[in-house]
């Protein structure tokens, strides 16, 4: 597993994450059998969110109960969390109190005294800049959040928050796959009148993180589109599929790990978060690393997907 340090932190991080917004109903042995396949391939990496499982904090408090980490075990992994969505009236609160207090609900549930990454959780649009950077003043100042990122913010309102924070933004997580990249596939078309793909949605997201030395994390790197299935074996993807097929069988490697490959090629700093809970597909996922496409292997994947290269 490559690994690289995180951008304003002294973290050594893996490339590949594991996320956990799945486990709420897997028995013990599930849970440390999934989270053990990770850590065996190099997968130190745990991404949480306190609006995963039933309630608030469910998958934190299923993995921390299965797992029983010592505080040395606790030490040698990354956990990340995320705070902001309101579940039971579907809004967003990034007040100081909600996240504050979901901190300590999330410190309670996952059994640990430290939360290492701390994501607003998606873009709130009542956000007040300064009652942000105030909560994570103490919550770092007390020990209880040692780094900040966001997840799915266009550069207009990282730069809002970054006027008036004191840390930095050291990742943003945003949905990504060689399907759903919109954020990557509008650059490719700049200035195409005639090309959908030339609409930016997003205002330049990666560039403005790579720019900014920011993390990016790939949520749903599987996925076709929004939560619309996965396009790895799907028939309404047969030209993508053949080509990524080749290249496993080329690489030696399982489907899965080509699609991994493809988002981490890109040369910002990229992480991709594995949703399977399938130990097999972690560990085939986990070789993505390992696999360094060609330029015209990329962009091959690119086209099939449904891009256009002008």
């Amino acid at each position: 597993m490559k690994t690289f340090t995180l951008p304003g932190t002294d973290m050594v991080v893996p490339e590949v994450i594991l996320g956990l917004m799945r486990i709420q109903e897997k028995t013990d042995e599930e849970v440390r059998e999934l989270v053990g396949t990770a850590l065996d391939a190099g997968i130190t990496f745990m991404d949480h969110a306190d609006v995963y499982g039933d309630g608030y904090h469910g998958c934190e408090r299923r993995f921390a109960e299965a797992m029983q980490f010592s505080s040395s075990q606790r030490e040698q992994m990354v956990i990340q969390t995320k705070a902001g969505i309101v579940k039971e009236n579907p809004s967003f609160d990034f007040s100081y109190e909600r996240l504050v207090g979901q901190v300590e609900g999330s410190l309670e549930a996952l059994g640990t005294d430290y939360i290492d990454i701390l994501l607003l959780h998606r873009p709130d649009a009542l956000m007040e800049p300064a009652e942000v950077a105030r909560a994570f003043d103490d919550l770092k100042a007390s020990g209880k959040v040692r780094h900040f990122g966001v997840s799915n913010q266009t550069p207009g309102q990282m730069d809002l928050l970054r006027q008036h924070l004191n840390v930095p933004i050291v990742a943003n997580q945003i949905q990504m796959s060689v399907t759903h990249s919109p954020a990557i596939a509008h650059g490719v078309a700049n200035n195409m009148q005639a090309l959908d793909q030339s609409i930016g949605r997003d205002n330049g997201t990666v560039d403005y993180c790579h720019l900014h030395d920011i993390a990016l994390q790939a949520w749903s790197p599987f996925q076709a589109g929004f939560f619309t299935g996965v396009f790895l074996g799907n028939p309404e993807y047969a030209e993508l599929n053949a080509v990524i097929d080749r290249l496993a069988a080329q690489y030696g490697v399982e489907p899965i790990a080509i699609a991994t490959a493809w988002i981490l090629r890109h040369p910002a700093k990229w992480q991709v978060v594995l949703g399977t809970t399938t130990p097999q597909r972690v560990a085939a996922a986990a070789k993505g690393s390992g696999v360094e496409l060609t330029r015209a292997e990329w962009y091959e994947m690119f086209r099939a997907a449904g891009y256009t290269v002008p």
